[in-house]
């Protein structure tokens, strides 16, 4: 059993269908554990009556902050963290059973497979809101859409063994509202020495596009990008393309980057840009 962390904003439609799909087409009972932010939309009413575990905060806390409060909860060894517009496919939680049982220790980062109507790992569309969602549509293709097993992801939805996460500490705050925060989790995870991090190509959901943030034109964006690079001294994409080699197909494990002449290349350009930041004050 996964403890199952959604964070939600006042988005009610989308966070119903996306536990509707959670109990519909799991193998097993999973914990649920939402954090309501605000609330005003009746999603608190929702989770209250649908007797929900969750968290509530008048204000909207972020999803760093919300997150880490809910995943207070968790009462399984797994913590799996996903947005609240997303649509579990069937046996979603049997492919993550199997890579768990074949991984030998707890130093993992799983993550599934984003099906969408504009891009994502796969582009196929079922509908871009869940007024025009097309349910029968994507359970009767998506074993078809075929995709691989690929390498350093940080996407959502992810799962992160909890003795992993307490040691970490969870998402870090300083990313509220939330940009940049997945990075910056596998930074730390990288740094605490795990070195699997897998996209699994048969843990498949269908996500709606950034819904929650589309719809929030009035929030305030941190800038993740910044933050990170001053922070780890790097930028994110250099983090993708020489540590953790973002969408390769997966072999094994990563290890330390391959220290060429591109790797230093890159490393120079990004300090040049981390002193141009902290020289301006940006």
């Amino acid at each position: 059993m996964f403890s199952i962390v959604i964070p939600s904003y006042n988005n009610l439609e989308y966070l119903r269908l996306c536990i509707q799909s959670i109990k519909k087409n799991s193998s097993i009972n999973h914990q649920i554990i939402v954090h309501i932010n605000e609330g005003i939309d009746g999603s608190l009413k929702y989770i209250q009556e649908s007797n929900i575990e969750y968290t509530f905060s008048e204000k909207n806390l972020g999803l760093c902050t919300a997150v880490n409060i809910a995943a207070k909860k968790a009462q399984t060894n797994y913590i799996l963290y996903t947005h609240d517009d997303m649509y579990f496919c069937p046996n979603w939680d049997i492919e993550l059973q199997k890579e768990i049982i074949n991984t030998n220790n707890n130093l993992y980062y799983f993550s599934g497979t984003m099906i969408d109507p504009n891009g994502g790992h796969i582009k196929f569309d079922c509908g871009d809101k869940v007024e025009n969602f097309d349910e029968n549509k994507l359970l009767n293709n998506f074993h078809s859409l075929e995709y691989f097993d690929f390498q350093g992801s940080h996407w959502a939805p992810h799962l992160i063994h909890k003795d992993i996460w307490n040691k970490i500490g969870g998402f870090s705050e300083e990313f509220n509202p939330g940009f940049a925060s997945d990075p910056d989790l596998n930074m730390k995870l990288w740094k605490e020495g795990v070195r699997i991090f897998k996209g699994l190509s048969k843990f498949k959901v269908y996500h709606f596009g950034s819904i929650s943030l589309r719809k929030k034109k009035d929030l305030i964006r941190n800038k993740g990008s910044r933050q990170f690079l001053k922070k780890w001294g790097i930028s994110i994409n250099f983090f993708r393309k020489h540590y953790l080699k973002v969408n390769t197909k997966y072999l094994n494990k990563l290890t330390e980057p391959q220290k060429n002449f591109d790797y230093y290349k890159d490393l120079i350009f990004c300090k040049i840009h981390r002193l141009f930041l902290i020289f301006l004050k940006l």
